[in-house]
């Protein structure tokens, strides 16, 4: 479900240079990262990260410039509309964060989250 005009997730400027590095220095040729959920972890839902080899037609797309990209799964679009992806670095724990407006709580651990769907009402008069 494509938003004509509104990005279905932000990056921050280490998100973006941390995914670059990723494809840079990927072992085969790729266009960019994989953005998705899926059912897992004991709050009920996880976040993926994975490497795209090339684009899919159905992905909503984040371009990053210089051939690099964020897709975004799109049975993920709806619980990600509004999130921003960080990278941080931390004594214990590296790695993407993602600060989601729907997720209505996470587990202990950090590890996984409850998502509710987006209104997509709410998102129809914002623009990138």
């Amino acid at each position: 479900m494509a938003f004509p005009g509104f990005q279905v997730l932000s990056l921050t400027d280490a998100a973006t240079a941390r995914v670059r590095e990723i494809v840079a220095n990927a072992e085969a040729p790729a266009a960019g990262i994989r953005v998705g959920i899926k059912k897992g972890g004991c709050a009920g839902m996880e976040y993926t990260v994975d490497l795209a080899r090339e684009a899919d037609p159905s992905d909503d797309k984040v371009d990053l410039g210089e051939g690099v990209s964020v897709f975004v799964d799109p049975s993920a679009t709806l619980f990600l509309l509004g999130t921003e992806m960080d990278f941080e670095v931390t004594k214990l724990r590296t790695g993407f964060v993602f600060r989601n407006p729907n997720q209505t709580s996470a587990c202990g651990c950090g590890e996984s989250v409850e998502l509710q769907a987006a209104d997509p009402g709410s998102f129809q008069s914002a623009r990138v």
